[in-house]
């Protein structure tokens, strides 16, 4: 044969792979390539089409065999992998172990090893048989009239005012932040609109404005939260120096259909009617969210099988490298803070075991029952995404549609999204009225959501930085991977 495919090993989930093609069939193909692209060519000294084919293998011979190894690794590769029947779980690695020199110049065969990770066969859970329970908290009228007047309250109008600020008034102030006597980054601004007891600033600052009048100098002593946002400002006593530029007293708003109108409703029935739609789908949303998480749970202490490796170990260190970014800046959960590495190490790795032992499981369950994510719907969520961008909405678009890694990634999740809406469908799902505090925590679920869900969840999964969401990042529409020599051209060093 010309191309001649052995199977050197296959235990566990590893498989390697032997494959020579003769020199015969890269001369073969080399010839077949030049004969086609000859009548195209227009050289020096030639007629357009009539360059020979000697010439052009004298001429380009190297660069048009490399062309064809490349070809040709991609086809074997994949013609091994289709003849064993197998679904790689990454995409294969391929070690050349001939001479590429010799190969090139047609004087060696082409020698390699293929070498990949299948995925597991296992058989997912069904989900006709799963059992589920769905908070929800439907909010009373009372939670709906005092959106509203939060929504009044952000929008309304001052004026300016004599004499000193109150509660509720607006200042308007430049300011100067130091720390030991030292202005730091980001303490300083002008124009600065401030309303008094809106929680703006850091808790005492704006306390010590009360009273203030306009052109008024005020120094103001506040100490940063130990959990404020810049490590440089944690815990850290300031002083600013403040300059009341104006005074201004809030007007009162008549809350009508004319006020409505300023938020681009066309009635304060239509307005109220948004706010409570907005609050609803809230809480709809995170009662989703509580149930996916009740779901992932059920389906991780309903799965034992072997994972692959190379797939666990790529999880893990996207989640490690985000770990050691805390570490580095001190954001560590209190309850990591003080393990050593290799606690952290051990307890992180079983997190990126679950998280691809659930894609695993969600990928299958999809492929079960046809689930994809059609080309339309892809463009549709680049278009979204790409809107995000303002100016460079066109140029994020673009990237998207023609990225595989980026198309990979908005994939992902729409495609999880409609397998778990697809168990969600089959399974049983009761809903359970729980208080508001209840369904907004973020804390562990309670015992009774997902059975014995919460027993068998990783102790640290829900808080992990690596997305507390429990996404499964691995859930895909699964199709074999493609050869890693097919996007890596200098695996035949031509």
């Amino acid at each position: 044969m010309s191309i001649q495919i052995i199977e050197k090993s296959g235990e566990g989930l590893s498989r390697v792979f032997g494959v020579t093609v003769s020199v015969r069939e890269l001369s073969l193909r080399a010839d077949a390539r030049i004969a086609e692209i000859s009548p195209q060519m227009q050289l020096k000294g030639f007629r357009p089409g009539k360059v020979p084919p000697a010439h052009v293998r004298r001429v380009y011979g190297r660069s048009i065999m490399g062309e064809v190894i490349q070809q040709t690794l991609n086809e074997s590769t994949q013609k091994a992998i289709d003849d064993a029947r197998l679904r790689p779980a990454a995409e294969p690695d391929v070690k050349i172990e001939s001479d590429m020199d010799k190969v090139l110049a047609g004087q060696q065969d082409l020698s390699y090893e293929i070498q990949l990770e299948v995925m597991p066969e296992f058989t997912p859970v069904d989900p006709a048989k799963l059992s589920l329970v769905r908070p929800v908290y439907t909010p009373a009228q009372a939670e709906i009239d005092e959106a509203v007047a939060e929504l009044v309250q952000q929008n309304r109008s001052y004026e300016a005012k004599t004499g000193k600020a109150v509660d509720g008034d607006m200042v308007v102030i430049d300011f100067l932040g130091r720390i030991g006597g030292v202005a730091f980054e980001g303490g300083a601004a002008e124009d600065v609109q401030l309303v008094l007891g809106s929680g703006q600033f850091i808790p005492g600052y704006e306390e010590q404005l009360i009273g203030v009048k306009a052109g008024d100098e005020v120094t103001v002593k506040v100490t940063f939260p130990d959990d404020y946002g810049s490590e440089a400002l944690k815990g850290k006593p300031a002083e600013f120096e403040v300059k009341i530029k104006d005074v201004r007293a809030p007007l009162k708003t008549k809350v009508d259909d004319e006020f409505a109108k300023t938020l681009g409703f066309n009635s304060l029935q239509a307005l109220k009617d948004a706010v409570r739609d907005q609050i609803h789908q809230r809480y709809a949303n995170q009662s989703r969210y509580k149930l996916q998480r009740a779901l992932l749970d059920v389906l991780d202490s309903e799965h034992n099988f072997p994972l692959p490796p190379r797939m666990v170990e790529g999880e893990f260190a996207s989640i490690w490298d985000q770990v050691e970014g805390d570490r580095r800046q001190g954001n560590l959960p209190p309850e990591d803070a003080g393990k050593s590495e290799a606690e952290l190490r051990a307890e992180y790795r079983k997190i990126a075991e679950r998280r691809v032992r659930l894609g695993l499981v969600l990928a299958e369950m999809g492929r079960a029952h046809n689930i994809v994510v059609s080309d339309q719907e892809l463009t549709e969520a680049a278009r979204k995404e790409a809107m995000r961008y303002g100016a460079q909405a066109q140029e994020v678009f673009d990237y998207l549609r023609k990225t595989p890694q980026a198309q990979a990634q908005l994939r992902a999740p729409m495609y999880e999204d409609k397998v778990v809406d697809l168990v969600f469908g089959l399974a049983t799902v009761e809903d359970k009225s729980v208080s508001k505090d209840e369904l907004m925590a973020d804390d562990e679920l309670p015992e009774s959501y997902g059975g014995e869900a919460k027993s068998a969840k990783p102790k640290k999964a829900a808080k992990a930085k690596t997305e507390a969401k429990e996404e499964a990042p691995a859930a895909s529409e699964a199709k074999p991977a493609k050869p890693k020599a097919a996007a890596k051209p200098k695996a035949t060093k031509a």
